[in-house]
């Protein structure tokens, strides 16, 4: 039977059956963009034909493509296989067996996390402004995933106590962090700003804020009130894809990469800067202090301590405190030049 344009008609449904399987689970909206999308490409691949039309030996040759022809590296390929098993799994009630019997796995190379020092840190951060930079500064003095940082909440922060919570953190897991003494006056003026806008908002037939899992069914006002809100909102009101209801979402994550970027070009910085060396940073610098490697595990979230000893690594002590031997002999008193 031909399948010609029925591919057309189906992909959207398809799509669709895989976004309601992910929030069905409460997975995070990038997974839902993430898996939806290596649906697509997996389509595209063999042509348009429905999955499923298709098997093993078709997931193990788009997985084995993405290495050989697109240099994709073992993370991106273990991406799309949890993907694709997903869609085949949960989506389609197909389970498959036998992936990667006959895929060429990538491989992901174990690099180092670039650091700033502590003075990097400052003119990075005294280049930026606006609501980027004062984001950038959350990320350096709480230990904050770029994500996390622009998910939270009015409720999840307690100036008085100096901690705040991250709510639904890699892994789903939640944790407790603290809020630097040098940020709470600036985190009181935007939480005032906040809720100025909140009230505008509300005036003008919005205020509505989208809401974790069927919490909106439970509670169907929490989505108006103030301590739902996210801190850093948008500065434009858009309509939730849900219920319709007019909010603002968080800050785009686009607009702190590009104000990490323009800053980091404008003081000549050499690193690859990223808003993700804050997080690096705050961790070395930490353990630069002495503080106890498994205290920083809990303030990063790590499920693993292994995953934060690689700060272990790039410590500014000169091959983790060791000293040359250069040192000491440039240390001892130098013998004249000869005429």
């Amino acid at each position: 039977m031909s399948t010609q344009g029925r591919p057309d008609q189906e992909r959207p449904k398809l799509l669709d059956l895989v976004s309601r399987a992910v929030r069905a689970r409460r997975y995070s909206p990038r997974t839902e963009e993430a898996y939806r999308g290596w649906t697509l490409r997996f389509v595209r691949f063999h042509g348009l034909r429905h999955p499923s039309e298709m098997g093993v030996e078709e997931i193990n040759a788009f997985l084995t493509h993405l290495v050989v022809a697109r240099g994709a590296s073992g993370s991106t390929q273990a991406q799309a296989r949890a993907a694709l098993l997903f869609l085949y799994k949960v989506v389609l009630t197909a389970p498959v067996d036998g992936i990667d019997i006959e895929t060429v796995k990538g491989k992901s190379p174990q690099r180092l996390p670039v650091v700033m020092t502590r003075t990097e840190v400052g003119r990075l951060l005294r280049a930026m402004g606006g609501k980027p930079q004062l984001v950038a500064s959350m990320l350096y003095g709480s230990g904050l995933r770029l994500s996390e940082g622009l998910s939270l909440r009015v409720k999840d922060l307690d100036l008085e106590r100096r901690e705040l919570v991250v709510r639904s953190g890699k892994g789903g897991r939640d944790r407790v962090s603290m809020i630097p003494s040098a940020l709470v006056t600036r985190l009181e003026d935007q939480l005032q700003r906040r809720r100025a806008t909140h009230e505008r908002d509300l005036v003008g037939g919005g205020g509505w804020v989208t809401l974790p899992g069927a919490y909106s069914r439970k509670s169907p006002r929490a989505g108006f009130e103030f301590g739902w809100q996210f801190v850093f909102p948008s500065s434009t009101l858009s309509a939730d894809p849900t219920t319709g209801a007019l909010g603002r979402y968080h800050l785009h994550q686009t607009a702190v990469q590009r104000a990490v970027t323009t800053a980091s070009r404008a003081i000549g910085m050499v690193k690859r800067i990223t808003s993700h060396t804050f997080r690096h940073s705050f961790a070395t610098h930490l353990l630069e202090d002495g503080y106890d490697i498994r205290t920083i595990q809990e303030l990063l979230g790590h499920r693993s301590v292994k995953t934060t000893m690689i700060y272990t690594h790039v410590l500014n002590r000169g091959g983790r405190g060791i000293r040359s031997p250069l040192d000491t002999i440039f240390a001892e008193r130098p013998e004249p030049d000869p005429l």
